[in-house]
C-alpha cells in the first residue's frame, strides 16, 4: 500500500510542476525547430524556382504543405524531404501542380522580364531564391512573396498588369515590416 501511494504522489507532483510532456503536442521549442527545419529543407529543393510557391504550416507533429508548383516532381520532393525531418509524424501534401500550358510558360517568361528587369525591382533579382513568386494558372497571375515597401509592391503589380495576354493579376505581395 505504501508503494502505490508514493507513485501517485510522484505523478501528481510532476503534473503540478508542469514537468510532464503532453505527447499530442510538442514543446514550443520543438515546434520552432520543426518549423525552422521545414523552411530550410523546402528552400534547398533543387528545382524550387521563381514560378513555384510553397507554403507550410506546422500543427503539433503534422506538417501541411500548401501552394502551387510547375513540376509534379517538386510536389513529391517537398513531401519526401519534410517526411524525413525528426519529429514530423505526418505530412499533408496539398500542393497544387499547375497544368502544363505553353501559353502560361510564355506569360511566365514575359512576367519575369517585366518585373525583375524593371530598374526599381532589380534588387530582388540578386539572390538565389527570388522573393517575388510569379504563379500563372490558365492566364491568371498571382504574385506571392515579400517586398521591402508598399511602392515595390505596387510597381510589381503595375508591371505584371502591363504584360499582354494576362486575364487577371492578384497581388498578394506582403510588405516586410521594419523593426
Amino acid at each position: 500500500m505504501n508503494r502505490r501511494l508514493v507513485v501517485v504522489v510522484t505523478l501528481l507532483s510532476l503534473a503540478t510542476l508542469g514537468l510532464t510532456q503532453d505527447r499530442d503536442q510538442p514543446s514550443a521549442k520543438a515546434q520552432e525547430r520543426i518549423t525552422r527545419e521545414v523552411r530550410h529543407e523546402l528552400l534547398m529543393l533543387p528545382y524550387f524556382g521563381v514560378f513555384d510557391n510553397i507554403a507550410f504550416k506546422v500543427d503539433g507533429y503534422t506538417v501541411t504543405l500548401l501552394g502551387q508548383v510547375v513540376r509534379p516532381t517538386l510536389k513529391s520532393d517537398a513531401g519526401n524531404v519534410v517526411k524525413r525531418i525528426e519529429g514530423v509524424e505526418k505530412v499533408d501534401n496539398q500542393i497544387e501542380v499547375l497544368p502544363p500550358s505553353t501559353m502560361d510558360d510564355g506569360l511566365r517568361l514575359r512576367l519575369y522580364r517585366a518585373i525583375y528587369g524593371y530598374p526599381a525591382l532589380e534588387k530582388y533579382a540578386l539572390g538565389v531564391q527570388k522573393p517575388i513568386r510569379i504563379i500563372v494558372k490558365n492566364g491568371n497571375v498571382t504574385l506571392e512573396g515579400v517586398v521591402d515597401n508598399e511602392g515595390d509592391k505596387n510597381f510589381a503589380g503595375i508591371r505584371a498588369n502591363g504584360v499582354s495576354g494576362i486575364f487577371s493579376v492578384t497581388n498578394n505581395l506582403r510588405v516586410e515590416s521594419s523593426k
